[in-house]
């Protein structure tokens, strides 16, 4: 998919200014793109999965992320405004009925939005299920991840004081929120790597990462995480049945380290229009060569039904 054909910024309210781009085809089936983290923004690579002759893909970076303004803010940033967000997006580009298409995070907002708004999807494509739990993000701060991967546990534990490994959310929250950017900065890089170190099964972690996006990546995930994602307990998985109607294809890295397969598991039992293609040999990355293949053929699926 070639470059966007629209680029525009959208007041959303609360002070915040929302990036939105459109490509592909003005008159085709629109696409609402959710990216991940939350803080992660939108990437042209991100256009990658639908055809420009059948798709009008729409992508735009969340609240306080990517080129949305202001950047790395958490004022008035929960799960509830990206929702309206949407809303407020999808009626000033036209959008009636659209394909939700987001992962890890994105799927989580996909949900979310999907079970708030049951009449608007026409299909929900879904990658690295993330559910807002506390048991998946206890696996991920709490040291269920960190068995596999103890060196890397070691070096996200390493700049917090032994005290305070027993909440490592809370401890980065304390550093990532002190209200000295350098600070933040220093902070912000331990915590954006530990996810990347693990994201990839067959491709390499970034080490790095230029200062302004991990400090807003690691101050928006952590807010986020630290507030359970501002959703209930389980709300995901008990308020499915509002979005039983909605077909879905959930894929999932059968060696996601990040969100491990049993969400998706959860997810998909029992839900006759859900498709779970379990991807071998894959961890979670959006560009997981076997994880970008099956993303395709599920949007070219979607386009020949």
């Amino acid at each position: 998919m070639g470059e966007p054909f629209d680029r525009r910024i959208i007041e959303v309210g609360d002070g915040h200014q929302i990036h939105v781009e459109q490509s592909g085809n003005p008159d085709g089936v629109p696409v609402i793109v959710l990216h991940g983290g939350p803080g992660g923004g939108c990437s042209p690579y991100m256009r990658r999965f639908f055809d420009p002759a059948h798709y009008r893909a729409i992508l735009f970076d969340q609240r306080g992320c990517g080129r949305s303004r202001p950047h790395a803010s958490v004022e008035a940033n929960t799960t509830a405004h990206l929702v309206a967000d949407i809303e407020i997006l999808r009626h000033q580009l036209g959008v009636g009925r659209a394909i939700l298409f987001g992962g890890s995070w994105g799927a989580t907002l996909a949900l979310t939005y999907a079970q708030t708004h049951p009449e608007v999807p026409m299909a929900l494509v879904l990658r690295g299920i993330f559910l807002g739990s506390r048991a998946e993000l206890d696996w991920f701060y709490g040291g269920g991840a960190a068995r596999f991967f103890p060196d890397r546990w070691a070096e996200f534990q390493a700049p917090i004081p032994e005290a305070e490994r027993g909440d490592m959310i809370a401890a980065y929250h304390r550093r990532l929120f002190g209200g000295e950017q350098g600070q933040e900065m220093r902070y912000a890089l331990p915590w954006l790597i530990w996810e990347n170190a693990l994201a990839g099964l067959e491709i390499a972690a970034a080490g790095h990462a230029p200062p302004a996006y991990a400090r807003a990546f690691a101050r928006l995930e952590n807010h986020y995480f630290a507030n359970n994602c501002f959703l209930e307990d389980g709300q995901l998985l008990r308020d499915r049945h509002r979005i039983e109607h909605i077909p879905a294809v959930i894929v999932q890295g059968r060696y996601d380290m990040v969100c491990p397969p049993g969400s998706a598991w959860q997810l998909a039992a029992g839900w006759d229009k859900a498709d779970l293609r379990l991807v071998p040999a894959s961890g979670h990355a959006l560009s997981e060569p076997r994880i970008a293949t099956e993303l395709v053929r599920a949007m070219d699926g979607l386009r020949a039904s």
